[in-house]
């Protein structure tokens, strides 16, 4: 059995109230794999430098400041005016 037939009855199997969740999950699959970012980013070699002494202090910055509260989640920095 081929892997399109195999998805093909999984699909077969699910629950009628699941199908929409299903749709969901594969387009948003598809989504991924089409995008040339994405696509680049998957095909990128692997960051093999260590981090600085410099780098280790910005990280332990950012997780002090996200530990006290003081960092803003993405969605409520809205640029557009």
């Amino acid at each position: 059995m081929t892997t399109k037939e195999q998805l093909h009855q999984l699909v077969e199997q699910l629950p009628e109230s699941e199908l929409a969740t299903a749709e969901g999950l594969l387009a948003a699959l598809l989504d991924t794999v089409e995008d040339p970012v994405y696509r680049m980013l998957l095909d990128a070699e692997e960051e093999d430098e260590p981090l600085t002494e410099e780098d280790e202090a910005a990280i332990e910055e950012g997780l002090k400041q996200y530990r006290e509260g003081k960092v803003k989640p993405l969605q409520s920095t809205n640029t557009a005016s």
